[in-house]
């Protein structure tokens, strides 16, 4: 059996092979709740054979939504609406994850298609008027976006709460996977990486003060979601600038990670900075995080997820049994082709085992027909050629 097809055990929650949904925001909710768009969109990734299936970047609270469209689990209306969607992704064998978030300085933005730049009082008149923004110090994002309000320690302490807040209401709706955002540039990361953070009190200057607000979190998840429900926890490996993080700085954060309560690092790099003058992006090619992820894997002994450009079912495959990666996450890939994992499957094994009932055994039937029509030498086209 394929690597890519072997169970993945975290805690009590056992996936049913090595692919991952990358949770990708559409901006399509409503005051945070989920809606129809949001059942469909996700549940064809479950019937797609996928092994988890993780829930867009939800906010913990309002001011830490990317957007006004952005998911929301700070009250208990979102919690009921994402409840029937973990239900489903469950029902057809995928294991439910959710990603929690805050924005920080990057909140109060546009949709990804409309530039995701900063909202403005200008978009006032359109009914998506900008909010404050807040973040571990008053540094903008980048040139033209807001200065966000440091937060105090209370605020942090209230923060804190929210983040468990969430993922106990996560849980309370079928939820087996929980992720923390913690990389992008989004608070958590803010806090974390020295470009962002300059405070000088017990949550700022070194590498254990800039830590100290991220593990907090991941303490009161982990409290709040008990001790069956898996903990993942996103990074940005490197910040790709002078003087930001590095993938030295991510060991052995992970590390701290481990020991805190998460059970997963689910790899990405980058977005500390939005200034456009400046690359901070790893150059971008097919598994373009798997020497991160590796690196990371080797030194925490932590599993890891790798994301970006994995596209082919042989890449896939090769990226675990490489050794850089326990879990393969797929965005694009699935957007474009939401069975990936059954045909990845197909191609790997070359049976349709995996495929739900309704569907699998009129797959197999035309298969069985496919093969012996090429025995008799026709093809599509042969009764148009001759």
């Amino acid at each position: 059996m394929p690597q890519l097809f072997e169970p993945l055990t975290l805690r009590g929650v056992t996936l049913r092979n090595r692919t991952m949904v990358s949770p990708m925001c559409m901006y399509t909710a409503t005051d945070g709740v989920a809606n129809d768009y949001h059942l469909v969109h996700l549940g064809r990734f479950a019937l797609g054979g996928a092994g988890v299936v993780m829930v867009e970047a939800t906010g913990v609270a309002p001011e830490g939504r990317i957007s006004h469209g952005d998911l929301g689990l700070w009250n208990d209306e979102q919690g009921a609406a994402l409840a029937r969607i973990a239900q489903f992704l469950a029902e057809y064998g995928a294991v439910p994850g959710i990603q929690l978030a805050h924005a920080g300085r990057k909140a109060s933005c546009h949709a990804a298609w409309k530039g995701g730049g900063p909202l403005t009082a200008a978009d006032a008149e359109s009914g998506e008027a900008p909010w404050p923004v807040v973040g571990p110090s008053p540094i903008p994002a980048g040139p033209g976006w807001p200065e966000p309000q440091e937060m105090s320690t209370d605020e942090i302490a209230a923060s804190v709460q929210s983040w468990a807040d969430a993922a106990r209401r996560a849980v309370n709706a079928g939820f087996r996977v929980i992720d923390l955002h913690g990389g992008h540039g989004y608070l958590l990361h803010a806090f974390q990486s020295p470009i962002s953070n300059q405070r000088t009190d017990g949550y700022g200057g070194n590498a254990e003060g800039r830590m100290r607000y991220p593990l907090e979190v991941v303490r009161a998840v982990r409290a709040a979601i008990g001790d069956d429900v898996a903990l993942f926890y996103r990074v940005s490996a490197t910040d790709g600038i002078e003087g930001g993080l590095t993938v030295e700085d991510s060991v052995e954060f992970a590390r701290e990670l481990g020991r805190a309560g998460v059970d997963l690092i689910d790899v990405s790099s980058g977005g500390v900075s939005q200034d456009r003058s400046i690359d901070t992006r790893v150059r971008r090619g097919y598994a373009f995080h798997a020497d991160l992820s590796r690196a990371i894997r080797e030194g925490s002994d932590l599993p890891v997820a790798t994301v970006g450009m994995i596209v082919d079912p042989h890449q896939a495959e090769a990226v675990l049994t490489s050794g850089d990666a326990d879990l393969v996450a797929l965005g694009r890939e699935m957007l474009e082709n939401s069975q990936w994992p059954l045909h990845a499957r197909r191609t790997l094994t070359g049976d349709y085992e995996g495929w739900h009932q309704q569907v699998g055994w009129a797959l197999d039937l035309r298969a069985k027909g496919q093969a012996r029509l090429a025995e008799q030498g026709e093809t599509p086209l042969t009764r148009y050629t001759g």
